[in-house]
């Protein structure tokens, strides 16, 4: 099916909704994903066309400068998804629940989950894992909050994997994924991320269950795709992995665009006399 099809589902929802992405799966059209932090971004990529806007905990990196996800915090993370839902008419907005606001326990799980639905407006959330996780899925599901699930390369385990290399390539892991995927569609997610796993291993799971798939890393087998998009646009220079296509280069433009303006600010070209009052 070509990438250019629209889905009947998506094209004539006024809002995508997680039943919207389960008709997209049934009807074999990808679902398109990206991240997003702020107003003024979600509101170009909801009228982009956008599927899903994921208020991830990336926002430790792109745009905190940290070198993981750790440090960002629930509050910073309802913030950031105050300033998405605000500029979203259409897409599904998601927010990551960060480390440390739903390890401790299922309770502590749904109190974070309940303070981002009614602090924010989003209209589900993520949080990584398998079978560690189910007991906060099923507790945040059974208080009517969506969630998505996460598997594969999962940041926030980061020091606990040592590396960012790709999941799952052996045998024992590839069967926790089998399993660990099953156990969050009957836990009642709407979908599932798969990160950095073989892409023969992320179409198999995909195929396996009823639920999309969203794919970063993970080939093109996957019910949707995601990216950071700091990433698609050439903001980020020093990550180059191969999964990113970079559909632009922001970096570049905004660089020459400074300098102009400095120039004209020194030759005293701006402002000119059409730009003054």
């Amino acid at each position: 099916m070509s990438t250019q099809t629209v889905s009947v589902a998506a094209a004539e929802a006024k809002r995508v909704t997680t039943q919207t992405l389960l008709e997209m799966k049934s009807e074999g059209v990808p679902i398109a994903m990206l991240t997003a932090y702020d107003y003024t971004s979600a509101r170009i990529l909801d009228e982009a066309g956008i599927d899903v806007l994921l208020v991830g905990d990336s926002a430790s990196n792109v745009m905190a400068g940290h070198e993981t996800t750790l440090p960002v915090t629930l509050d910073q993370m309802i913030y950031h998804a105050q300033c998405v839902v605000r500029g979203v008419n259409r897409a599904l907005v998601v927010v990551d629940l960060p480390f440390g606001s739903y390890q401790g326990s299922s309770r502590e799980a749904l109190r974070s989950a309940i303070r981002v639905m009614k602090e924010t407006g989003a209209h589900a959330v993520k949080l990584e894992g398998g079978s560690v996780s189910v007991d906060s899925v099923r507790r945040i599901i059974d208080a009517g909050i969506p969630v998505m699930g996460h598997l594969g390369l999962t940041p926030q385990s980061i020091y606990k994997f040592g590396t960012y290399k790709v999941r799952a390539r052996e045998e024992q892991e590839a069967d926790s994924v089998r399993r660990d995927i099953r156990k969050l569609e009957k836990s009642g997610c709407f979908a599932v991320v798969l990160e950095k796993i073989p892409a023969t291993l992320a179409t198999e799971v995909t195929e396996s269950i009823s639920i999309p798939t969203i794919g970063i890393g993970a080939g093109g087998g996957c019910s949707g795709q995601v990216l950071v998009t700091h990433d698609l646009l050439g903001l980020t220079q020093d990550f180059n992995p191969r999964f990113v296509r970079r559909y632009a280069d922001l970096a570049g433009t905004m660089t020459q665009a400074v300098q102009g303006y400095v120039e004209d600010v020194r030759a005293r070209n701006f402002p000119n006399d059409d730009e003054s009052y």
